[in-house]
């Protein structure tokens, strides 16, 4: 078995915030904070991967009903270095207090995106990698047990000359990815997923912006693809809010009132 075919990131819009918050299941276990300007921040929505940025649908509406620019780029999966480079460059033409929101994979990149650019106030991470310079995706999700995201789960599929995609195996994907979701909802996303090359998993992270940043997180207990262990190893260094719900690693569809709720005290 490979390195890179061992297991694969975790992507996609999901996850709950809570008590403090809207969600009742969720505690809280650090205080709140935000940036305190009078101005309501953009809100960029960075999603991971086997999926897209729709997958923000839910927390997104509610956060623009609330008066917050949103935007949610695309993710384009190909390598931590070049999906960093394509955020930083949006981060680039966006004016005034930026708060960067990511999902799993999403972690790294905005990690990365971020740093050097004065606009972004703050990091929410949402079941998400929260890498430290030098760490890889794999080293992070096999740090601790409990992952079912390995190979034995994925489907591999060539493209171009010597390059590999993972994508989750229809049996595998409600169950792994999405279990506090209907089937039928998880049937949809399968069908639609976003793949992620598979060299990402080895790919080193830079200098992390959340070393100079303050941080939200919240953990999903029941995350069957980063263990919750190593969300709350990732949390506790990055010295982040931390907020926990009994949500799978996609509870952000299934909860986006919470979610936006925990956006919210972040970009105060």
């Amino acid at each position: 078995m490979t390195t890179t075919r061992r297991g694969l990131l975790a992507g996609s819009a999901a996850v709950v915030v809570g008590a403090a918050l809207d969600a009742p299941a969720a505690q809280a276990h650090t205080g709140s904070g935000g940036s305190g300007s009078g101005q309501k921040p953009t809100v960029v929505l960075v999603h991971g991967a086997f999926a897209d940025a729709s997958g923000w649908n839910g927390v997104a509406s509610r956060l623009i009903r609330d008066g917050y620019p949103v935007v949610a780029p695309p993710n384009p999966l190909r390598s931590v270095a070049s999906d960093s480079a394509y955020l930083a460059g949006i981060l680039a033409t966006l004016s005034g207090p930026l708060v960067l929101v990511a999902h799993s994979y999403g972690g790294i990149v905005v990690t990365n995106a971020a740093t050097g650019n004065p606009n972004v106030k703050a990091l929410v991470y949402v079941n998400a990698f929260v890498p430290d310079q030098g760490e890889t995706l794999l080293g992070l999700q096999t740090k601790y047990p409990g992952s079912r995201l390995g190979e034995e789960a994925l489907d591999f599929r060539p493209y171009g000359e010597g390059l590999v995609d993972g994508y989750i195996k229809k049996e595998r994907f409600h169950d792994v990815f999405a279990g506090d979701l209907p089937k039928v909802t998880a049937e949809l996303m399968w069908a639609g997923q976003r793949p992620a090359d598979v060299r990402t998993l080895g790919e080193p992270s830079g200098a992390p912006a959340w070393k100079t940043l303050p941080s939200w997180y919240l953990v999903g207990r029941d995350d069957q693809v980063l263990p919750p262990a190593a969300q709350r190893f990732m949390a506790r260094r990055a010295g982040a809010h931390t907020f926990e719900a009994d949500a799978s690693h996609v509870a952000m569809i299934a909860q986006p009132a919470a979610t936006a709720a925990l956006v919210k005290r972040a970009a105060r």
